[in-house]
């Protein structure tokens, strides 16, 4: 098969939903299948020249919603070439652009939501949501009802799509996500995030990777941790990440109140060797997510047998809490203060275990090429005409 994969940008520090296209897109290329990516992005941008692969940016585009005049011209010159569509998230012009020019046309075109219909974003945002709601018959409604399929990457990101909107239609199919099997040479990539970040020698390392963002709970794991930090002196934080300046400034400020301040490290975003450097290098990783569709960070700790400490706001916690794979309490500050009270009071031997397990999920569950061969079925049997 031949596929175009639509995105709103290829720069990584919006969240890991290019990570996921980037991985899905590889793995499909080693089954075969090729494909092209097709971003909202300016060609000039930063983000594109740095894309390891070819992007046709379509951009600039205005405002958030990324609306530009060359996507849509494109997508009606080159679709037909392609297979099948797969549009990536909501609430921007790729999605409504391919609905544009795909409805009606013998190109089928599958969406995946990443999450972006969850009832959070409702409860959280109620003003935003009011407007999403002025746009949604006539935008996101549409392009979901007529897609041959909207994939959910797990049952609970597919139940709670249903609670965000009363009009709402689709076709739905559960599939999966995760993420490719990550370099293995563990004490080489730990040295190299360890020379970078030497006072983190020789520590107990609890790492977050991820947005600094409100919904991923960061208050919650400084709070957290202040309160864990006096019973064991070695253990130490790694809020490691892009994100908001404010907030991260907030956030330093109330780790200096709280007494903790030197034993939280911020190393900014990481990537490459140095990503892969971090999860080695701890013992366990924590998400105490208000709100997360998937976690591929969750599923990249798991591929290095490390131990996750989630909230079960994070979609996947039924499978982590299944597969005994690491610890799942609710996303408040009891919760998260719990669950490194339980990493800290688990013997070596459960830790053990804990990393056993938790590479047994990632390879029964997440491997990206199980992933990748879960869509190739999903579009085989929803757009039959295809070989």
């Amino acid at each position: 098969m031949r596929l175009l994969h639509l995105v709103p940008s290829v720069d990584p520090q919006g969240g890991g939903v290019i990570e996921g296209v980037r991985r899905i897109h590889d793995a499909l290329t080693a089954m075969g299948h090729s494909g092209d990516l097709v971003s909202l992005d300016n060609p000039d941008a930063d983000c594109v020249s740095a894309y390891p692969g070819q992007v046709v940016a379509t951009g600039p585009s205005i405002s958030s919603y990324g609306y530009n005049e060359r996507l849509l011209p494109w997508l009606k010159a080159h679709a037909g070439a392609y297979d099948a569509v797969i549009v990536n998230g909501l609430w921007q012009y790729v999605g409504f652009a391919a609905w544009r020019a795909l409805h009606g046309s013998d190109t089928p075109y599958f969406v995946y939501s990443h999450g972006m219909l969850d009832p959070w974003f409702k409860r959280r945002y109620p003003l935003k949501h009011l407007k999403k709601w002025l746009y949604w018959p006539w935008g996101e409604y549409r392009v979901l009802r007529d897609a041959s399929a909207v994939v959910f990457t797990c049952e609970e990101e597919r139940l709670l799509a249903r609670q965000s909107f009363w009009l709402y239609r689709c076709r739905e199919v559960v599939g999966s996500y995760g993420t490719s099997t990550p370099p293995r040479d563990a004490q080489r990539l730990s040295e190299v995030f360890l020379s970078s970040c030497p006072e983190l020698r020789n520590k107990r390392l609890l790492l977050f990777l991820g947005r600094i963002h409100e919904k991923k709970g960061c208050d919650l794991l400084i709070e957290a941790f202040a309160r864990v930090a006096a019973t064991t002196p070695e253990a130490h934080l790694v809020m490691a990440g892009p994100g908001d300046e404010a907030l991260t400034r907030r956030l330093q400020a109330r780790a200096q109140s709280l007494g903790v301040a030197a034993r939280i490290s911020w190393p900014g975003m990481l990537s490459g060797d140095r990503k892969w450097g971090a999860f080695h290098a701890c013992e366990v990783f924590c998400l105490p997510s208000h709100q997360e569709n998937f976690g591929i960070a969750v599923v990249e700790a798991m591929a290095c047998s490390r131990p996750v400490l989630i909230s079960d706001k994070v979609n996947i916690w039924r499978e982590i809490a299944e597969d005994h794979a690491g610890f799942v309490e609710s996303d408040t500050l009891e919760g998260t203060t719990a669950l490194l009270q339980r990493w800290l009071a688990a013997t070596p031997a459960e830790l053990d275990a804990l990393r056993a397990a938790a590479l047994r999920s990632f390879e029964r569950r997440f491997r990206m090429e199980q992933v990748a061969s879960t869509l190739v079925d999903i579009i085989r049997t929803h757009a039959p005409h295809i070989a």
